[in-house]
């Protein structure tokens, strides 16, 4: 079962730059053309289901306006 995800995008910093979206291996970021910051960008936000929580988009965010966060699931031990 794939790792789940979700990010926070900080109206602050985004500039809707767009390399978030285009470096997210799952696809499920794009950005928000319903709202704008308080800079007049459109920020980014998860659209659909599937994020990992991989963190790439944050890596390449140039003003580290993402926080990513990942579900724990703990393992259940094998029976002996």
């Amino acid at each position: 079962m794939p790792a789940k995800g979700w990010i926070e995008v900080s109206d602050r910093y985004c500039k809707g730059c767009e390399l978030c979206v285009s470096a997210c291996p799952q696809d499920v970021l794009e950005l928000d053309k319903e709202r704008l910051t308080p800079k007049g960008y459109h920020p980014a936000h998860i659209f659909k289901e599937g994020c990992t929580g991989c963190a790439i988009c944050a890596l390449v965010c140039p003003d580290a306006a993402i926080t990513v966060y990942r579900e724990i699931t703990k393992a259940v031990p094998a029976a002996v």
